[in-house]
């Protein structure tokens, strides 16, 4: 077909901002100007241009304001039109409604698309901005991307110099969205193909050498433009120097760093793996090893991890079985009154590990035991359940993270490592076990034991659900009492309760059960916690006493600690 011109605008006018007792209100309500009563807004001009960012357009919060203009077309068309608002917006064109989108969202965050009729000559066009809070704004587009590449081209074909012209981009134009034909069908398939491909490559940065190193300098004083002595490249003489043939550069740091003549860099990983396991490294001061640190306890013991590790081609795996079978982790973790008077913190191994798990490790295993634990490798960081208002009361308004949107899909159940970390306001499960806030480098955390850990245990929605889960998983998978509490245990334990523990357990889940009888709404309410759906053929009242029993299991030391 023929080339034609893209929409354009003009006479653009903005009215006064229009306040709600809410959004919702200022969203649903007319104030004249969408059934034709122009009369009831005060109109000024306003610059507004196809394809820029309008911002201020409401200024308020819980308000609207309206824009309104005049779109001109050749000959009448359906356009397809892409906009972007903060936060709702709603358009009319030729006095018809066509497109409206409550969203609650930063401007160009997301776009919408849609398509309008327009008739020959002009239209008029009414534009509907609704501001929740914080800043909003406003931007619009005529075409897509298909009909602005024609653009580009036709304006250099046309008004530009032969030299600007490339004929292979206007071949590839005209075959990518051009009329079907035997070769276009091709060289779409192919095209397809190739970006099918490409998209599985990853892609990292890295970091080049520049052909020659840039001059550094002592600043005199720290100030950039007073320069002192010029310096180059090396290793403080302190701890070493690079092989004689190395290069100055990242890659000899790289090699001096993993060099059988330097011990100090596995030394460093091997203590912390250490540490992870007894909660305590070789060298407790896992963060310095310098002369500010502490002695290790057992210098031996650290040479040989490192040597070890070493030889085994700094295996991870190997060295993590290398400390789990070792006698000193397979010790039992009780202890007596001469173990504690020698060794108070458990520094010589006295006996086995324990202490309570990190925040991270804690959520994920309410979720692998059950069974909700989604393992899938990378990808973006999630948002889970959080309580409402955390980040709006502590955010810059003009934030891309001022407003918390929880995901509501299968992701809120990946492993902690992915969950997206806002450091001016991280997850409150996270803080109630001691993870750090990020704002710096934490080697080595601390630990605490606190009621409101407790709280986060029992009533927190991810362990609520986590026990409602498990509950399901163990009723469905087993029959009597018995055999049901075994199950339970071994999931959540990874043994058989014992007779006491039977006997306790029995007792608890008879009075559940009766609580439940006599409160059967109670049971229903608790068992609505969490997104994922119950099994409706398990009787609410047995499921919810089993979720207790769960939640009792998932609550102990054993399963909060590291034994």
């Amino acid at each position: 077909g023929s080339w034609r011109p893209q929409p354009t605008g003009k006479e653009w006018q903005s009215s006064q901002a229009f306040g709600g007792a809410s959004f919702e209100e200022a969203y649903d309500r007319d104030f004249g100007p969408e059934t034709g009563d122009l009369s009831k807004a005060m109109w000024k001009p306003v610059g507004f241009q196809l394809g820029v960012d309008l911002p201020n357009v409401v200024t308020k919060e819980n308000a609207a304001a309206y824009v309104k203009g005049t779109i001109v077309v050749p000959e009448a068309v359906e356009a397809p039109v892409s906009a972007s608002s903060d936060d709702a917006i709603k358009v009319w064109v030729n006095g018809t409604l066509v497109h409206a989108n409550k969203a609650l969202r930063g401007l160009n965050q997301s776009v919408d698309q849609f398509k309008v009729k327009l008739k020959a000559g002009e239209n008029t066009i009414l534009i509907k901005v609704i501001n929740g809070s914080g800043p909003d704004g406003l931007t619009m587009r005529f075409g897509d991307a298909s009909s602005e590449r024609i653009d580009r081209i036709h304006k250099v074909w046309t008004e530009g110099k032969s030299a600007e012209r490339n004929s292979d981009e206007l071949k590839a134009a005209y075959l990518e969205i051009g009329p079907l034909s035997p070769d276009a069908v091709e060289y779409r398939k192919v095209s397809n193909a190739r970006a099918v491909f490409e998209a599985t490559i990853p892609v990292t940065l890295i970091a080049q050498e520049l052909p020659k190193p840039r001059p550094s300098y002592v600043l005199r004083r720290g100030e950039y433009n007073l320069k002192g002595e010029e310096v180059h490249r090396a290793l403080p003489a302190a701890i070493g120097s690079l092989e004689k043939n190395a290069p100055v550069n990242r890659l000899g740091l790289a090699q001096w760093l993993v060099s059988k003549k330097n011990p100090l860099v596995a030394r460093v990983f091997v203590n912390r793996i250490w540490q992870q396991h007894f909660g305590y490294g070789i060298v407790k001061t896992a963060e310095d090893f310098g002369s500010q640190g502490e002695w290790p306890t057992n210098p031996q013991l650290l040479d040989y991890l490192a040597a070890t590790f070493v030889e085994q081609g700094w295996s991870i795996k190997k060295l993590n079985r290398l400390i789990v079978t070792s006698a000193a982790f397979r010790q039992r973790s009780s202890t007596d009154k001469d173990k504690l008077a020698k060794d108070s913190e458990n520094r010589f191994a006295s006996r086995g590990p324990r202490f309570r798990l990190d925040a991270e490790v804690i959520r994920d295993k309410a979720l692998a035991a059950s069974g909700l634990l989604l393992e899938r490798i990378g990808g973006k960081g999630f948002k889970p359940y959080q309580p409402d208002g955390i980040w709006e009361t502590i955010a810059f308004q003009e934030s891309n993270t001022a407003k918390y949107m929880r995901d509501k899909n299968e992701d809120i159940y990946r492993r902690s490592l992915y969950l997206f970390w806002k450091r001016t306001s991280p997850h409150p499960v996270m803080l109630a076990f001691d993870a750090p806030m990020r704002e710096i480098c934490t080697v080595r955390r601390s630990r605490t034991n606190t009621p409101l850990q407790a709280l986060v245990s029992l009533n927190e929605p991810a362990f609520v659900e986590a026990s409602r889960a498990l509950a399901q998983r163990v009723l469905e998978e087993e029959v009597g009492d018995a055999n049901i509490l075994g199950r339970a245990f071994y999931y959540a334990l990874g043994r058989p309760p014992t007779s006491r523990e039977t006997t306790v357990m029995t007792a608890a889940l008879q009075r559940y059960r009766q609580n439940f009888m006599i409160d059967p709404k109670g049971a229903e309410s608790l068992l609505k916690v969490g997104d994922t759906p119950r099994d409706l053929g398990i009787k609410p009242g047995e499921h919810a006493a089993w979720m207790m029993i769960c939640s009792t299991i998932m609550n102990t030391d054993e399963f909060l600690s590291q034994h």
